[in-house]
């Protein structure tokens, strides 16, 4: 292996690094919340939890996690990869997206909206509880989908 592929195959694994640090840390904070309150949360649970300083400080970690790791995965993780398999990354990033998705790591519409809930917490959703259960019942049910992706990227890059 080349020097520059080393130090692309060193970029993609600490960016799978701190990816991987985000979703464990939204994980825990999601099993902490599951300890006192069942997903998907009904109205009735999220304003027990708005009331409870240490639930709802869960709930902001999770909610801070999934937008770290977003944004970890579409500003570094994905063209960190492309640049470890020799790709050019001078591009749109729907081209980018699309290589990855050529590679069977994402599904592009999967990701924009994935990519259009972390935009909808970006805004001002904590006077929406119905918007913030969404956010919370949401990131539950893609857990699972964004370990697939980044144990997918991570099989690719031993």
């Amino acid at each position: 292996m080349g020097s520059k592929a080393l130090i692309y195959k060193q970029k993609v694994n600490g960016n799978l690094q701190e990816a991987y640090k985000h979703l464990t840390r939204l994980s825990n904070a999601l099993n902490e919340l599951n300890q006192k309150y069942s997903f998907p949360l009904d109205a009735e649970s999220f304003k027990e939890l708005l009331d409870d300083i240490q639930y709802l400080a869960f709930s902001d970690q999770v909610i801070y996690r999934f937008s770290k790791l977003q944004d970890c995965m579409g500003a570094k993780l994905f063209k960190s990869l492309l640049l470890y398999q020799g790709e050019n990354i001078n591009k749109p990033f729907l081209d980018i997206l699309n290589q990855i998705e050529r590679m069977n790591i994402i599904d592009v519409d999967a990701w924009f909206e994935i990519r259009d809930l972390r935009n909808e917490i970006a805004h001002d959703y904590e006077d929406n509880d119905c918007v913030a259960i969404n956010i919370l019942n949401t990131i539950d049910q893609l857990k699972g989908e964004l370990l697939k992706i980044l144990d997918d990227i991570q099989s690719m890059v031993r």
